[in-house]
């Protein structure tokens, strides 16, 4: 049963007895609710958990573990505490500002995202796991149970994503701590570069997170192989083909996620529109004559 925003205060044991609590609703998410909460001079996040959200994959226990985890890095905002058996997380407001598309795209904070990544990927094992592919199966039954229109070449779609885990299998990599939401509105900045909303984290694949953040930010093939360079510190044929076709599943993901959330949410939001945006674009990418050369490569 889900807590109005008075009895979700009232769970926090560092607010008790405090009678002057200001809290200001924050704007941007399209699953949960977030809440700045002013408190003795200090200020926190509160994330109330949206309805169904297990339906979406998120475990809020794990993105719990994986915040508090990141937070002691430095890279993702402090976690003052966690709600049971709600899943509501209270983290410590950070006074930055948002990275435009086209910040995160130059090249010096290209290079510094990479290094952020990678202390990311070097943490020990966390709960969770996080498959692309997996994750497309689940929202696609979720997606048949509740009715709703998939897109007229989805057995196509399928069909490409099969080739894609067949050839990635072939020399899989081992699952290492993960964000898999690498969103443009995930990203600020305070003086250093901070990474918010961690309810996919999760053990998976390092060339998804560098995929998704590519993909969400529009990199090109030169800032692809910087990223790519900056990570490595070469860039290889395999790590190229590896990296365009987890573009692509990230694409798949985000259109499934989408198509979910067509049957799940109540919010006034065009989820079709936007899950066809994805939809149309890894199609595009499916159909680009270095596919199957990406296939054999990777």
């Amino acid at each position: 049963m889900s807590l109005t925003l008075a009895e979700a205060l009232a769970r926090v044991p560092q607010w008790e007895g405090v009678k002057e609590i200001e809290t200001t609703p924050l704007g941007g998410g399209i699953t949960n609710q977030n809440f700045r909460v002013d408190v003795r001079g200090e200020s926190f996040v509160l994330r109330i958990a949206g309805a169904n959200t297990d339906k979406l994959g998120i475990d809020r226990e794990n993105e719990y573990a994986a915040n508090l985890a990141a937070s002691k890095l430095g890279v993702a905002p402090e976690v003052i505490y966690f709600i049971r058996p709600e899943g509501y997380l209270v983290t410590r407001f950070v006074e930055g500002r948002p990275m435009p598309k086209e910040e995160i795209r130059q090249a010096q904070n290209i290079r510094l995202i990479a290094a952020i990544l990678q202390k990311i990927h070097a943490m020990p094992a966390i709960s969770g796991i996080f498959n692309a592919f997996r994750v497309v199966e689940n929202y696609t039954s979720v997606v048949k149970n509740y009715g709703v229109e998939f897109p007229k070449n989805f057995e196509w779609l399928i069909e490409r994503k099969t080739d894609a885990e067949t050839a990635l299998m072939k020399a899989p990599y081992p699952p290492r701590p993960c964000h898999n939401d690498l969103l443009n509105e995930n990203f600020l900045f305070d003086g250093n570069i901070r990474i918010l909303d961690w309810e996919y984290a999760g053990m998976g694949d390092i060339y998804f997170d560098l995929a998704n953040l590519s993909v969400n930010h529009g990199f090109d093939d030169e800032q692809d192989r910087w990223l790519l360079e900056c990570y490595f510190g070469q860039v290889t044929s395999r790590q190229w083909a590896r990296l365009k076709i987890m573009k692509i599943m990230s694409d798949f993901r985000e259109s499934m996620w989408g198509l979910v959330q067509i049957g799940l949410s109540s919010l006034d939001f065009d989820f079709r529109g936007y899950a066809d945006k994805y939809i149309e674009r890894m199609t595009q990418n499916m159909k680009n004559p270095l596919w199957e050369q990406w296939l054999e490569e990777a």
